[in-house]
């Protein structure tokens, strides 16, 4: 680390606690990443479709992986922080110490494991409840209740874990806002999370009918107690900034700003979404920022997808000796592989001409809110080649860019005019997914300065924390910047256009065929 800085050097630190690891970055007030750290944290799956956390193991990693990136670093310098996180249901009772979310605890005889997973499904049937109500809350969440909601996992908890669980809970967090108050004491809830995972619908705030009717009337007692009657908006200072506890287990000074936090794609966003575009002859320069869609390109949205159908393959194990051996991943290898296919094609895009994939093996989240749907493959055939498991990998790609499309569309309908697309993520650093993206949409990709994105609009947030900017539009213009833009291959147009129309077919097969199957 840097000992000699200048007296006007000012940091802000990004925390972003994804589905497997915490990350921080110590970040510049242009918005550079001077450094950044990663630990891993703990996923248990108890039973089928039970995805649990520990929010005493997601908060240790949170200081350690802090304490590496200011190492060397004078802290009178660190103006801010901020957190963004998954949207996951943090458990904790009067005392605010854990609250197992499995029967008999989990690890067994343990409270250790009291968080219920962004992920986790398994309230599925108390959200279908939630839906078939159809109160008017849901008119702010595409009018389906998602089981990966907080409403239908309060709901589970009660019905399931009465005496063990709902009665000893005496605050229900989103893991963003768990966070914000472990380092202030506040429990001010950010507007993001509520508004986007709970039903809160500012100005009015709680719907008393919403929680009555599904059973949930417990929760309207001294005024929302336990899921939180004070909001405010994302990047707003929370209480007198780091405690003195939380300031010494981070290793920052007392008092250091802390902002309201964001839910993890959200962060991405703000790292994206806000740069000066101006010079790069983008269609959305002198635009609103409502012309641009950021997309995050990270667990929930792609890594599941791509990682299951590239393990599952016969051809895996000869795939991860083959990139080893090159010192190199195993999609970078696939994408380098696709390119020798492509002798007898005119384009890498067209080698699935025959072979279609539906990707939503954990159900559909946008635009049709419908988690019982599964992924779906349409023409494999016997042989089990590398050759055959880098088309499959490249189907896959192509299924979530068309997943994009289908979004892009939606919106459109919706009266949106979205003209660029702005990628941070994990997999916006895999060349073919950015390009397959661009040509599935025909719409040029910007792609960011700085890699790790989703930190910078973490720190962002803190940025805005400190007061070093008047507002989050400002932070980002200064501390989000575009790297490279990459264009559609305009040749590809017709080709996506026939692959989209199989693609909208699948899905209407897919719910043809369950409907078949209920008579």
């Amino acid at each position: 680390m840097a000992s000699a800085q200048s007296s006007t050097e000012r940091y802000y630190i990004g925390v972003d606690v994804g589905t497997g690891s915490v990350r921080a970055a110590l970040v510049t007030c242009d918005g550079q990443v001077k450094s950044m750290a990663e630990e891993p944290i703990r996923i248990w799956l108890p039973h089928q479709d039970h995805y649990v956390q520990s929010s005493s193991d997601i908060w240790a990693k949170c200081c350690s992986t802090v304490k590496k990136v200011t190492e060397g670093i004078d802290k009178t310098k660190v103006k801010g922080i901020g957190f963004d996180a998954t949207c996951s249901l943090v458990v904790l009772d009067q005392r605010f110490q854990p609250v197992a979310v499995e029967r008999g605890g989990f690890p067994p005889d343990s409270q250790e494991g009291n968080i219920v997973m962004w992920m986790d499904h398994r309230a599925a049937e108390q959200a279908a409840r939630i839906t078939a109500a159809g109160h008017r809350v849901l008119s702010g969440v595409g009018g389906v209740m998602s089981p990966e909601m907080q409403p239908p996992k309060l709901l589970w908890l009660k019905e399931n874990l009465k005496e063990s669980c709902w009665k000893e809970a005496a605050h229900f967090f989103d893991l963003p806002d768990f966070l914000s108050w472990k380092a202030t004491g506040s429990l001010t809830r950010s507007l993001c999370t509520l508004v986007c995972k709970w039903t809160y619908s500012p100005p009015e705030g709680w719907d008393d009918s919403f929680w009555t009717s599904i059973g949930l009337e417990d929760l309207l007692e001294n005024n929302y107690s336990k899921i939180g009657n004070l909001t405010c908006t994302p990047g707003t200072a929370l209480g007198g900034g780091l405690t003195p506890e939380a300031a010494a287990e981070l290793g920052l000074l007392p008092g250091t700003a802390v902002a309201a936090s964001l839910i993890d794609a959200h962060a991405g966003g703000l790292g994206v979404v806000g740069a000066d575009v101006n010079g790069f002859q983008l269609p959305c320069e002198h635009q609103p920022l409502t012309s641009r869609l950021a997309l995050i390109c990270g667990t929930s949205s792609c890594h599941m997808a791509i990682d299951y159908m590239v393990k599952g393959h016969a051809a895996y194990p000869e795939l991860k000796e083959k990139a080893e051996s090159c010192q190199d991943s195993v999609y970078s290898y696939l994408n380098k592989h696709l390119e020798t296919m492509t002798k007898k094609q005119a384009s890498v895009d067209q080698l699935t001409s025959s072979l279609h994939v539906w990707p939503d093996f954990h159900g559909n989240r946008s635009p049709l809110a419908d988690p019982t749907l599964k992924g779906m493959v349409v023409g494999l055939s016997l042989s089990q080649s590398l050759d055959d498991l880098a088309v499959l990998y490249l189907a896959t790609v192509q299924a979530v860019a068309l997943g994009t499309r289908h979004i892009l569309e939606a919106m459109r309908e919706a009266g949106h005019c979205l003209t660029t697309l702005f990628l941070c993520g994990g997999l916006s650093k895999n060349a073919l997914f950015v390009q397959v993206h661009a040509n599935a949409t025909g719409l040029p990709v910007v792609l960011p300065a700085e890699k790790e994105a989703v930190l910078v609009g973490a720190a962002i947030l803190g940025a805005c924390a400190s007061l070093d900017y008047k507002s989050i539009t400002e932070a980002m213009g200064k501390m989000a910047k575009v790297g490279r833009v990459v264009k559609p291959d305009l040749g590809q147009e017709n080709f996506y256009r026939r692959k989209f129309s199989v693609f909208l077919r699948l899905f209407a097969q897919q719910r043809e065929c369950a409907e078949l199957m209920r008579e």
